[in-house]
């Protein structure tokens, strides 16, 4: 921080920007540093741990909750491009959710 200061009293205030833009990145290395130096002396790192339980429960329940008066609604105002529209987006969000799930456990 000294040789900041005083590079920025020698070059001027013209220069102050790429001084700080300077320190900070040499602070954020050496912050990173350390941090990753006690973790390792810790024991900790890797991949964080995995959540207990199955997220796949709740959007099952949701798509079907959702499923029923989606398909009155629209079934009754828009016939069968409505009802097919309508589970083709809880189909679609379902398959987003399955294979971002696939992704994870790869």
């Amino acid at each position: 921080m000294r040789a900041t200061l005083e590079a920025r009293r020698d070059l001027g205030p013209e220069y102050e920007t790429a001084l700080i833009e300077s320190f900070v990145s040499r602070l954020d290395a050496t912050i990173t540093q350390r941090v990753r130096a006690e973790m390792h002396a810790a024991g900790v790192g890797g991949t964080p741990p995995r959540k207990a339980g199955n997220s796949s429960i709740p959007i099952a329940l949701a798509s079907m909750g959702m499923g029923i008066p989606l398909t009155a609604i629209a079934a009754s105002e828009a016939g069968s491009a409505g009802l097919l529209l309508a589970w083709g987006g809880i189909i679609a969000i379902n398959v987003a959710h399955a294979l971002s799930r696939r992704r994870e456990r790869d």
